[in-house]
């Protein structure tokens, strides 16, 4: 939804050893020696330079603020990401704490008079949630929050969660063999 900003990155990291996933959250707003910008706007640089470069500068940056090299690469759009949830019947997610955003942007209404039109207020209890597509997008979307829960940091933690209840509801409940996901 915006002009090829990445909204969040993410490194996994599979040790064969021990068959373990190491998940890192990217902060979006880290600089990029190279770029003398922040690491979310690597993609678009990337594609202004050259259709289809945009990828390849994303992982040149990660690897050079991680020193870790990037094997697979996936970009997944808003649409795609409430879809996918959607499709699996939706995912269950711990949310701790529970919190409240006042300030979440309504898509089309940016520029809204008065100005308390442009938001609605989201408010995620504390507990087992039960999150459809578009709930889950907003879950992890969600930076205005008071408190802890209002920062990047909290913002990844929260990412996270709903791709481990994504990746729990598909390999552990048996998705791909039953007949009711």
């Amino acid at each position: 939804d915006s002009p090829n900003l990445s909204d969040t990155l993410i490194f996994y990291s599979y040790n064969q050893e021990n068959k373990s996933l190491t998940q890192v959250s990217i902060p979006r707003d880290l600089w990029v020696p190279s770029l003398r910008d922040k690491i979310n706007t690597a993609y678009h640089y990337g594609e202004e330079a050259s259709p289809g470069g945009g990828l390849k500068l994303a992982e040149a940056s990660v690897l050079e603020v991680l020193g870790q090299p990037v094997n697979y690469t996936a970009i997944i759009n808003f649409n795609l990401f409430r879809q996918v949830i959607d499709l699996v019947g939706g995912i269950d997610v711990e949310v701790n704490p529970g919190f409240t955003d006042k300030e979440f942007p309504i898509p089309g209404r940016e520029n809204a008079f008065p100005l308390e039109s442009r938001y609605e207020t989201l408010t995620f209890p504390e507990g087992q949630n039960h999150f459809d597509g578009q709930t889950a997008l907003k879950y992890v979307r969600s930076r205005h929050s008071l408190g802890d829960q209002g920062t990047d940091f909290a913002r990844s933690v929260r990412q996270q969660k709903v791709i481990s209840a994504l990746k729990d509801k598909i390999l552990i409940s048996n998705f791909f063999t039953s007949t009711t996901a």
